[in-house]
């Protein structure tokens, strides 16, 4: 039978989200119920809540970083058990069977991966909704376990911001010896600064904030450069092997090129937008390369998340009650958080 919920979202772009009561489904044999203890805010949920990527579908209910306890598994399920800590993420299904799901990149389904709210169910079509409610139905295989030990009201923005940098770090073997930088400390780069950290590499933050400074080596950055200072951007050229670019607005990069030795690689995680043209002798001098990476997939959450157990990393959070999210949102636009809010789900729902 389906299941009675409570959830906060809002009915169009102009409104305060609210509390909303709907239906989650019944569980469908490769299913998990998951009771939602926390649930981290990301930009993307103002996004969608507000409708700034023109593709919101009405009632949502945002949050996509979601930890919890299993109270229910269908009778296919091996992989969880009823009051197993868990963690949902981006997506909760695809189709499983195309090369991208088989090789672990569900993100990348030839189908269209089902995102975690405001995307059509693959067997009902209608749109599902997220972690800012009590509690959710996922398919098995997109239920991560957090491991035995870890500080359950800091693990939900491991969900999107711990993945979307250890993704890149992963990818280009980021390790010891490894020289990198991460531009932008927000709630992407501060964690990018202390995965990279974590990993063995010397980490340099590039900032336009002097005053981020001190921040960053206290997050793990052994250098700090003010990108807005000529002499210290000069001084940097051809330094770095890596440098993981967080910034989430449209941004000229050549300068930042400059930056990177022979067959360096920046990899951008934040602009979702048309980026500004750069000079193309800035990569074909010194083999340079520019890329992009979105979210991992569910084998490399996984082992994100184990890594960051093994290493005790976790993101710099602030926690605050269900019915405080208005506020959050409003505070998110002014950059006011250091550096990322998580929902305490027994607070105000």
């Amino acid at each position: 039978m389906p299941t009675q919920a409570r959830g906060w979202g809002t009915d169009a772009a102009d409104q305060p989200l609210k509390p909303i009561d709907f239906e989650r489904r019944d569980l469908r044999p490769t299913d998990v119920a998951i009771k939602i203890t926390y649930a981290g805010i990301c930009h993307s949920d103002l996004h969608t809540a507000r409708n700034d990527w023109h593709g919101t579908k009405y009632p949502v209910i945002p949050g996509h970083e979601i930890v919890g306890r299993v109270t229910d598994v269908g009778p296919e399920v091996t992989k969880h058990k009823v009051g197993d800590v868990v963690a949902v993420g981006c997506m909760v299904d695809s189709c499983m069977e195309c090369d991208q799901c088989t090789e672990g990149w569900e993100v990348f389904c030839r189908q269209g991966c089902t995102q975690t709210y405001n995307s059509p169910d693959r067997h009902t079509g209608e749109m599902t909704k997220g972690g800012y409610s009590d509690h959710i139905v996922v398919r098995d295989h997109f239920v991560c376990k957090v491991p035995a030990g870890m500080d359950e009201a800091r693990v939900a923005p491991l969900l999107c911001a711990g993945i979307t940098t250890y993704s890149p770090l992963h990818q280009y073997k980021v390790g010891k010896g490894s020289k990198v930088a991460v531009i932008g400390l927000g709630g992407l780069g501060h964690m990018g600064v202390k995965i990279a950290a974590a990993l063995g590499a010397h980490v340099t933050m590039i900032t336009t904030t002097p005053e981020k400074g001190e921040d960053a080596r206290k997050l793990g950055a052994h250098d700090v450069i003010v990108s807005t200072d000529p002499e210290q951007m000069k001084a940097a050229a051809t330094r770095f092997d890596f440098i993981l670019n967080t910034i989430p607005v449209s941004h000229e990069i050549d300068g930042y090129l400059n930056l990177l030795g022979r067959s360096g690689r920046m990899v951008i995680v934040g602009a979702l937008n048309p980026m500004p043209g750069f000079t193309g002798a800035q990569l074909i001098f010194w083999n340079r390369a520019v890329g992009g990476s979105a979210i991992g997939g569910i084998p490399e959450t996984q082992e994100m998340l184990d890594f960051c157990a093994a290493n005790d990393v976790y993101p710099e959070c602030e926690t605050i009650a269900m019915n405080e999210v208005n506020d959050a949102y409003e505070r998110l636009l002014k950059n006011d958080v250091r550096y990322r809010f998580v929902i305490d789900m027994s607070r105000g729902l």
